[in-house]
């Protein structure tokens, strides 16, 4: 017979995944693998010890991992595009014309303003990190900014645009998951997400305009670096329409996964017929990434990257994070959390912060966007509608933590998938992150002084359901 775990069964596998995770990046350096393995060993045994069967607990974690094959397939099809982008020259023909017209004094803002709009376009931060961010990575390196700062604006941008785009699978499934509809949960984001971004590029310009941050152009640099890209590649302005097209298929709707393998073909196609390299040579670059031979450091190490297997470590993360979520959300233990943490909620403050907080306990203990969104609307939505608060204020708030605050989770997949594409720690670039810190912020403020926050009577509304059900 199951039985309801208590609190401090329901913490256990949550303290072991924090503690172990931050022992695991800062000090053994070993990654996030292993401590979401301690994680589901604990909620395993606590769920065996409150008398589910080992067969449901696997059950509980397929189940959870089910949810997370679409992101899969989008992973490994983004691999292949970082490769055939990179030889097909696509991605250094933007670096090549970036450091040609972008001036340093506002190089900054423009890195997280364009990556914005292409993941506004786009509906993928991981898209936009992986192509324009990462040529806005060496362009940077050329204009003399610290590596840490433009991924901080590359992030920035990534995630406002991925937060407001309509063809964003986190921005559908947060108002499918809070029982609100797509059109008014991003309506409702733009009163924290554009102060936020504001706030952000203010922050932006002004440290590209200090010493501290200040790119200071080296002719010669930025000289030596466009000769480093011809040697290597045929540079030619047509190879810019290959973005262009992705952003006119995702803007008629195509369906994302037809969308990304249709660019990342097309890139291969560029690479044989522009570059001149060979088929089996583009497989070989789609499968393990690009190698190309170069004097500079900037250019080999941005640019000798991508392929298919180049995703399958955030891979592993993502299917052990969804694997844990499953045996959470299933066994009860988020719920024994969530309903004592909103059991004394009476006012709208302590609810967008509870809300804010429940979502940061799913990000920093699987470090999955998907769950940190699912697993805290799904359980408050119902309280939410006790208080009379429109569950659009709930759909944003998870998405302000569930999508863009989990970039704060140094093990989390967000964060690992750009340490991978940047080569840098996510401890190096998350300072500079501004807009993650600011959108869970900026929802904070509006539940204690009630801007934006909207009232709704569900009761009425649960009498016309009844009412209509019965006749």
């Amino acid at each position: 017979m199951k039985k309801e775990m208590s609190v401090s069964l329901a913490l256990l596998p949550i303290f072991a995944i924090i503690i172990t995770g931050a022992l695991s990046v800062f000090i053994w350096g070993a990654g996030m693998h292993f401590p979401l393995i301690f994680g589901i060993i604990a909620a395993a045994l606590i769920s065996y010890l409150c008398g589910w069967k080992w067969e449901e607990i696997q059950t509980m974690m397929v189940n959870g991992v089910s949810r997370a094959l679409p992101a899969v397939f989008i992973l490994l099809i983004i691999g292949t595009i970082i490769g055939s982008w990179i030889a097909s020259g696509v991605i250094p023909t933007i670096i090549f014309y970036g450091l040609t017209i972008i001036k340093p004094e506002i190089f900054v803002p423009i890195v997280a303003i364009v990556t914005g709009i292409v993941a506004v376009t786009l509906g993928s931060s991981f898209t936009s990190i992986a192509t324009i961010g990462l040529a806005f990575m060496v362009i940077g390196e050329g204009l003399g900014f610290p590596a840490a700062l433009v991924a901080g604006a590359v992030i920035s941008g990534a995630y406002f645009g991925d937060k407001l785009s309509p063809a964003s699978d986190t921005t559908n499934v947060a108002p499918a998951m809070a029982d609100t509809d797509l059109f008014s949960h991003v309506k409702h984001m733009l009163w924290d997400t554009i102060p936020a971004f504001a706030i952000s590029i203010l922050l932006f310009w002004i440290i590209s305009n200090t010493d501290a941050g200040s790119g200071i152009t080296d002719t010669a640099t930025i000289n030596s670096l466009k000769n480093g890209l011809n040697d290597i590649f045929v540079i030619h302005p047509l190879l810019l329409g290959m973005p262009i097209l992705t952003i006119i298929l995702m803007i008629r709707r195509t369906p994302a996964i037809p969308t990304l393998i249709t660019v990342s073909l097309l890139g291969a196609l560029l690479a044989v017929f522009v570059q001149g390299v060979s088929i089996g040579n583009i497989i070989q670059t789609m499968t393990s990434g690009f190698t190309g031979e170069s004097d500079l450091e900037a250019i080999k190490s941005l640019l000798n990257q991508g392929g298919l297997t180049s995703m399958l470590g955030t891979i592993a993360i993502l299917i052990l994070a969804t694997a844990l979520g499953g045996i959470l959300e299933t066994s009860g233990a988020f719920h024994v959390l969530t309903r004592k943490m909103m059991a004394k909620v009476r006012k709208t403050s302590s609810l967008i912060t509870s809300t804010i907080f429940a979502t940061f306990v799913v990000a920093f203990s699987t470090g999955a966007q998907f769950l940190a969104i699912i697993l805290p609307a799904r359980t408050l939505v119902d309280k939410y509608k006790e208080m009379g608060i429109d569950t659009k204020n709930l759909s944003r708030a998870v998405e302000a933590a569930g999508t863009v605050g989990i970039n704060l989770v140094p093990w989390g997949v967000p964060a690992v998938f750009a340490a991978g594409i940047f080569g840098l720690s996510p401890e190096e670039f998350i300072p500079f992150s501004f807009f993650v810190f600011l959108v869970p912020l900026v929802n904070i403020l509006f539940g204690f002084t009630g801007w934006t926050i909207s009232r709704k009577n569900y009761d009425n509304e649960s009498t016309l359901e009844k009412g209509e059900h019965t006749a």
